[in-house]
């Protein structure tokens, strides 16, 4: 039997889900009384502005991002199609189609990860990952049917919800291309978007900024279950790829179950602990993967935060006072070796 494998990039996976996924419930209590759109606007938005906050907060002002020139279309177009396409495409899919309909079609941001991650990205995937994803995906599907789903909307609804999660999913893996990059830039950059354009098609069809006792609990749910949330999804992108961070992180319906069970006093019911069953036996198929073999390490230059491990035997052109992890340019050498590793940011190469 697999040992588990529980590493820092594993638990941010898991940690993404649990604040997404335990910020649902609360965010459904203003369903209500905000219309979609606008709700949207100041969960992004408090997102955008909660994590810029705090990134100037620990820098001590404003500094560049860093990123470099070629990670710039590859971040644009993560955030035109997540903070953009998604959050519009999924709002005007949501007026259209049955709430079941609507949870149980957002299981697909989940595999169209995986299947662009591994069909077009090329990240290697076994069948332990694979069958995990289908079980926790099924989990997901368990929890999303309380009873039967039934299209009774017509077509066009449902489609604008599958299109969302496409998205999504493109978003997803265009994010894991600049996942080394300063994870609370890119999570701000998006909320700051996807919060604008939100706000900006809610005030559009008539909505009105709501009372700061409406909309600073909204925006501080969005700061916490959207926003440190993606920070977490984009540091587990950087050390386990796109198709294995989408998997640990489509727990998040069960974790959003289990808080209203927990917390708002919900009833359990027959599909919620099938459901753990399923997604519990998925996890522990992702804990106990064991990925090893000779792989060699093309010679690269790039900028992220890292300490001296095996991958980071480097020397240092500027005076270094010795702290880790720091960031800085620095260049890989070409080497070949073997040991176990996720597909993360040194190990995206093609398997024979």
């Amino acid at each position: 039997m697999n040992p588990l494998h529980f590493s820092p990039a594993i638990a941010s996976a898991l940690g993404a889900a649990i604040l997404f996924g335990a910020s649902t419930p609360f965010a459904k209590l203003f369903a209500g009384s905000l219309s979609p759109f606008l709700l949207a606007g100041l969960l992004y938005l408090g997102s955008g502005l909660g994590l810029t906050v705090l990134r100037l907060w620990r820098d001590r002002g404003w500094k560049s991002p860093g990123l470099a020139a070629a990670e710039w279309p590859w971040l644009l177009g993560a955030i035109a199609a997540g903070g953009v396409a998604g959050p519009v495409l999924l709002m005007a899919g949501l007026a259209r189609t049955p709430a079941s309909t609507a949870s149980l079609l957002l299981n697909l941001e989940a595999v169209l990860t995986a299947v662009l991650a591994w069909v077009v990205f090329r990240e290697n995937a076994d069948r332990r990952i694979v069958f995990g994803m289908m079980l926790i995906v099924a989990g997901g599907v368990l929890l999303a049917v309380p009873g039967s789903s039934q299209m009774t909307a017509g077509f066009l609804g449902p489609a604008l919800i599958a299109a969302a999660c496409l998205a999504w999913a493109v978003d997803n893996n265009l994010t894991r291309k600049v996942s080394a990059s300063d994870a609370l830039f890119i999570a701000g950059s998006k909320g700051l978007v996807a919060g604008s354009a939100n706000l900006s098609v809610a005030f559009s069809v008539g909505a009105t900024w709501p009372a700061p006792e409406v909309a600073a609990p909204a925006m501080l749910i969005g700061f916490l279950g959207y926003g440190l949330s993606l920070v977490l999804f984009v540091l587990a992108l950087r050390g386990l790829g796109a198709a294995r961070t989408g998997a640990y992180f489509s727990t998040a319906p069960f974790i959003g179950a289990a808080t209203a069970i927990l917390m708002l006093g919900e009833p359990t019911s027959l599909p919620f602990w099938l459901a753990s069953v399923l997604m519990a036996a998925g996890v522990w198929l992702h804990l106990t993967e064991r990925h090893e073999h000779e792989h060699t390490h093309e010679a690269i230059e790039h900028r992220h935060r890292h300490v001296h491990d095996a991958h980071h035997q480097h020397d240092h052109e500027l005076e270094w006072g010795g702290s880790e992890p720091h960031a800085h340019l620095h260049r890989h050498v070409a080497v070949t070796h073997t040991h176990a590793h996720y597909p993360d940011t040194h190990h995206r190469h093609m398997h024979s």
